[in-house]
């Protein structure tokens, strides 16, 4: 028996997966299995995709309270409109969880304003111990002088990832900004290639790494000239992702519309 095939006890939430056929969407159906204060109502995929007890994506958002999507940016967009279309005809969108980097300006106010009508955790990464650093890189960059330390955020992954840097690097580098008081935008420095000329005072760097199966590696240096600071995590496990996303799915249903992250679901947003 599939969990699309059992009825949902009270209090449970009804989720529905959309990539379901992709490594975050199995590693998510896994962390489902046999819960019972979650279960899954619909899994759905790219058009054209065939695998068992697929559904059309309008039937998986009108059964679900909740849809975990890690898929492409083109698709959340989508997969967002459309839930803030149901919502704005019958009060019944589903909230909805985005995993999904490398979104651009355009796509992020589209995803704004389907938060209007419903209610979205949006994060670049949803593991607990990435949204611990994050807090550890905002107070050092607030802690030691632009003029005296530099900043460089490194990340690697596997060879499939489209996007770079990764949604958690430039999750870090805005941490960094923040506790700097300045803006990511004009301070970050995302490639370096022939005669560059010295550093930029106050300037973020970036530097990535793509290669075989390596599921996650971020560090960010605070470099001086007399020590060098290093704060890192690894991810051995994509099933730290899926938890967190479960987690966050089991936030935010019943929330009020509106745009929140994983800050806000694990309650270090001030």
């Amino acid at each position: 028996m599939s969990q699309n095939d059992l009825a949902p006890s009270k209090g449970t939430v009804t989720i529905a997966l959309a990539g379901a056929l992709g490594r975050m969407g199995q590693a998510l159906a896994r962390t489902l299995d046999g819960r019972s204060d979650a279960v899954i109502v619909g899994r759905f995929d790219r058009p054209g995709a065939v695998g068992d007890d697929l559904v059309a994506p309008d039937v998986a958002l009108k059964a679900a309270e909740v849809v975990i999507d890690f898929t492409i940016p083109e698709a959340s967009v989508a997969l967002a409109e459309a839930a803030a279309l149901l919502s704005g005809r019958d009060g019944s969108g589903p909230a909805l969880v985005i995993g999904s980097t490398g979104f651009s300006d355009a796509q992020n106010a589209r995803i704004a304003a389907a938060a209007t009508k419903v209610a979205i955790v949006k994060s670049g990464n949803y593991s607990l111990g990435v949204n611990m650093l994050m807090g550890l890189v905002r107070q050092a960059a607030a802690a030691l002088p632009a003029a005296d330390w530099d900043v460089e955020v490194h990340e690697a992954h596997h060879r499939r990832k489209i996007d770079a840097p990764s949604g958690t690097a430039l999750m870090l580098g805005q941490a960094a900004a923040d506790g700097r008081g300045v803006g990511l935008d004009q301070v970050a420095d995302r490639g370096r290639d022939g005669v560059t000329g010295p550093r930029r005072e106050g300037a973020i760097g970036f530097s990535v790494v793509r290669g075989g199966g390596i599921i996650g590696e971020h560090s960010v240096i605070f470099a001086g000239e007399e020590e060098v600071l290093t704060l890192s995590h690894s991810a051995t496990d994509r099933g730290l992702f899926a938890r967190g996303a479960v987690a966050a799915a089991l936030w935010v249903k019943g929330k009020p519309p509106g745009l929140y992250d994983m800050q806000d679901v694990l309650g270090f947003a001030k």
